[in-house]
């Protein structure tokens, strides 16, 4: 049997200090994840249970580089963000449990055609074309749990051509990494290559052509992008 096209190649990111690579599968987000950020957004976080989206592997910019600013679009927001990579999958996993299914750790960005969200929430319609599109999700390197353990507290900061603009702390987080995989896997039954995408702190801010976004999360890694 063969296929009548050629299949779609494997996306795949790199793991530090290593020639092997970490294939993905899928990627989910988490939304309005920290406190600040909701607010910002105009939400209440203390009355909202976790929410998810998605984004297809193909979204994936392995190890950061350069993010094409997408067309048809005049507001496009960098959200940065702790990434969990799933070695193993399951669903209804048991809170104790959840950190065991974890490879590792890395320094994501959930890239957002803001005006294409802000059209949809007030028309009731997807966010797919706001948050799925090419090129929606830079991802650094993942450092393996054997070697940094599972960070609950660390500092995440983002600049803007050298400007802070994103400065908060996973501490800050409203739903922890176990309770997060807990959640999304009575929904979904999760996979190994899983990525998920853990939510932002605030300061979210409009890029442009020419700007170059320098993400750290203390204890992770570091993400570079230029925006062209």
């Amino acid at each position: 049997m063969a296929y009548v096209i050629a299949p779609p190649p494997v996306i795949a990111l790199p793991i530090r200090d290593s020639a092997d690579l970490f294939p993905v599968h899928r990627i989910f987000c988490v939304g309005r994840n920290y406190a600040e950020h909701a607010r910002e957004m105009g939400h209440d976080p203390d009355r909202e249970p976790p929410f998810f989206f998605t984004k297809p592997p193909g979204a994936v910019i392995a190890g950061g580089g350069v993010f094409p600013y997408p067309t048809q679009s005049q507001n496009v927001h960098h959200e940065l963000e702790l990434v969990v990579a799933l070695r193993e999958g399951g669903s209804e996993i048991a809170l104790e449990r959840a950190l065991d299914h974890v490879f590792g750790y890395a320094v994501g960005l959930d890239m957002t055609r803001r005006d294409r969200q802000e059209e949809a929430r007030k028309m009731g319609r997807p966010w797919d074309t706001a948050k799925a599109f090419d090129h929606s999700a830079p991802c650094s390197a993942v450092v393996p749990a054997s070697a940094i353990g599972h960070p609950a507290e660390g500092r995440v900061r983002l600049e803007l051509n050298g400007q802070l603009r994103q400065d908060g702390d996973l501490a800050q987080m409203v739903w922890k990494t176990p309770e997060v995989i807990a959640c999304l896997s009575g929904l979904f039954t999760l996979a190994p290559g899983d990525l998920i995408f853990t939510g932002t702190p605030a300061g979210v801010s409009a890029v442009q052509r020419g700007d170059r976004l320098d993400g750290r999360i203390e204890g992770v890694g570091e993400l570079r992008v230029e925006v062209v």
